[in-house]
């Protein structure tokens, strides 16, 4: 029995590891209990206070609002409209179609939309009943049909419908431009 300690009747220390162990573990609890309600690393965002409206009314006809010596109110400035991307015409692709019976009334179409700088990527035959040249939109490229319209010299601009591509501009025509 030489490699064994006893101590009858005595308490049994554990290894210096466990007590290492056990110290660290008491030392993250007491740190997590004392920093739990710290916020050290966030900040409050408030917005800036608002002013108060400039019509307010008074009792006394002969009182402005204003006390001796304060400069009248600045009026607040009006927000400028938030400028529009620009549209860049060959990111939208296009399709022109030929409801006539003018042949290649369809290719010349997109040949002067795609020299215009429109991404022309078809030209087709449209069998149905168009009432006049129109160009036909999904609502995210409203405002680009517009321009595509004005482009060919197009009046009627009106919401794909569902037989057209959503991904793109529809130009039916229905005679020569």
């Amino acid at each position: 029995m030489a490699g064994r300690r006893s101590q009858p009747g005595g308490l049994v220390l554990p290894s210096p590891v466990v007590a290492l162990s056990i110290v660290a573990v008491l030392m993250a609890a007491i740190a997590f209990v004392v920093t739990r309600g710290d916020d050290s690393g966030e900040k409050e965002v408030s917005s800036p206070p608002r002013s108060e409206s400039t019509s307010q009314t008074s009792s006394d006809p002969t009182d402005s609002g204003e006390t001796e010596g304060d400069p009248s109110p600045e009026p607040e400035p009006t927000p400028e409209p938030k400028p529009r991307k620009k549209l860049d015409r060959g990111e939208v692709f296009v399709e022109v179609y030929n409801n006539t019976s003018i042949s290649g009334l369809a290719g010349d179409v997109g040949e002067t939309a795609t020299n215009i700088g429109w991404q022309v990527v078809g030209v087709d035959n449209w069998l149905g009943t168009i009432p006049s040249n129109t160009v036909y939109y999904p609502a995210r490229l409203k405002r680009a049909a517009r321009v595509l319209a004005r482009d060919l010299g197009i009046d009627r601009v009106e919401p794909a419908d569902g037989a057209m591509k959503l991904d793109r501009l529809t130009v039916i025509l229905t005679g020569a431009l």
